[in-house]
């Protein structure tokens, strides 16, 4: 019953307000244009604050019969749907400073037009002049502006300045692509700077040759300094925009670069490497036996980290195995031991064991990030080792069987999906 009487009475009231804005709208259609003038003063009036009994008095016999909340309905409706048109008095002075106006803006018009075209002109006549001049003396200006050394230096400041600027920017693609922008000019001008090689084949030829050369100082002013610029530059960004979580992969980077190209590292990694390599073997790229050395000190700073139990760590912990992941995957393929196949076998077992140890981990602090890196590391190992299966007896794109490989590779990411979506059923 009293859901029943809450109804009829939001029907009445619905009905009410019909009512009321159809009696306002039928005496509007009604006024004539002097009583329309006279509710839109009273409405001036009424929005002034100014008392209205006077005024509507003088004017009331106008009307018919009107209550004031109908009256004041009324004159607000005029008010805001009025558009007032004003002509000033023949021979009065506002009239003649809007003739005045009107004129003066016709001039400047014309004005405006008469200097193109004489621009125009000008150009047409000392064209010729005008380039000699610009050859003798604007010229070294310009060399000057844009020469190597100061366009490097340019280029840092428009780095500073994407970064800074960057983070302020509401829309995400175009923050990420402007502090990016920032970043990648940041890292690249400065080494240029510290290289004092201001083309880019020059300082990268001049960094690699760097961090073997005798003198392993060097490595530190023009790999490690600029690493640490950058990595100074990502800090900032992760204050301004931590919810941008892919910056902490970032920074581990720049992090591991400014510390790995300090020169006791080079010392070090004699006896780091064999971690990785225990087999002797002299036909190894030395860049592997670098990566293998920077791999063992992740392991250990990953290690340190994951003991913490501590979540404030997890973003970091997920940057660096998912580096480790990249580094092992890159170690373990066959291409890196074309002589020798020891650590090759070596290498198989300690990926399989790093990519189970970091799913299990990933599983038991539950974080998503994590497990995932475990499953597409291991499924990019299983496509690369099916690969090198056949590349120890022929070039598998070679004979009449190249179809039934690829075919192959077909399956084996169909049974790949389907084991992970069925260890997903079983664990989740």
């Amino acid at each position: 019953m009293k859901k029943i009487l809450i109804f009829i009475l939001l029907c009445c009231l619905n009905t009410y307000g019909k009512v009321l804005s159809d009696s306002i709208n039928t005496k509007l259609s009604s006024l004539n244009t002097e009583q329309k003038n006279v509710l839109y003063e009273l409405a001036v009036l009424i929005k002034n604050g100014t008392d209205v009994k006077q005024f509507w008095l003088q004017h009331k016999n106008q009307f018919p019969e009107l209550n004031d909340a109908d009256r004041d309905e009324l004159a607000k409706q005029v008010f805001e749907n009025s558009h007032v048109i004003y002509t000033p008095p023949k021979n009065s002075a506002i009239k003649f400073w809007m003739q005045t106006e009107f004129l003066t803006n016709w001039m400047f018009y014309l004005s405006a037009f008469i200097a193109i075209c004489a621009v125009i002109a000008l150009f047409k006549n000392y064209w010729k002049l005008l380039i000699d001049f610009l050859i003798q003396y604007l010229a070294p200006i310009f060399r000057y502006l844009f020469s190597p050394i100061l366009l490097t230096y340019e280029l840092w400041i428009i780095s500073v300045l994407c970064i800074f600027y960057g983070c302020s920017v509401e829309e995400f693609v175009f923050r990420t692509v402007i502090i990016h922008v920032g970043l990648c000019l940041l890292w690249s001008q400065s080494t240029a700077i510290f290289a004092k090689e201001y083309l880019m084949k020059r300082y990268v030829f001049k960094i690699e040759n760097d961090f073997w050369g005798q003198n392993p100082w060097t490595a530190v002013k023009t790999i490690s300094l600029p690493a640490v610029i950058l990595t100074i530059a990502l800090s900032y960004v992760l204050y301004r925009v931590p919810d941008d979580i892919f910056y902490n992969y970032e920074i581990v980077i720049s992090g591991i670069t400014a510390i790995y190209a300090l020169p006791f590292w080079r010392f070090l990694e004699k006896y780091l490497y064999p971690v990785l390599f225990p087999f002797k073997s002299d036909k190894r790229d030395r860049s592997i036996n670098s990566l293998g050395g920077c791999i063992v000190i992740a392991i250990l700073v990953t290690s340190v980290l994951i003991l913490q139990w501590n979540p404030l760590f997890y973003n970091v912990i997920a940057a660096l195995l998912s580096l480790l992941t990249i580094s092992f995957l890159i170690l373990s393929s066959k291409l890196n031991y074309r002589y020798h196949f020891g650590n090759y076998y070596y290498l198989q077992f300690v990926t399989i064991l790093f990519l189970a140890a970091v799913f299990m981990y990933g599983l038991h602090i539950q974080l998503n990030e994590i497990v995932w890196f475990s499953l597409i590391g291991a499924s990019i190992f299983i496509i690369i080792k099916y690969f090198e299966i056949f590349s120890f007896f022929s070039d598998w794109k070679r004979g009449k069987a190249w179809a039934w490989k690829l075919l192959g590779v077909s399956v084996l990411l169909w049974l790949l999906a389907k084991g992970i979506l069925y260890v997903s059923k079983v664990i989740f």
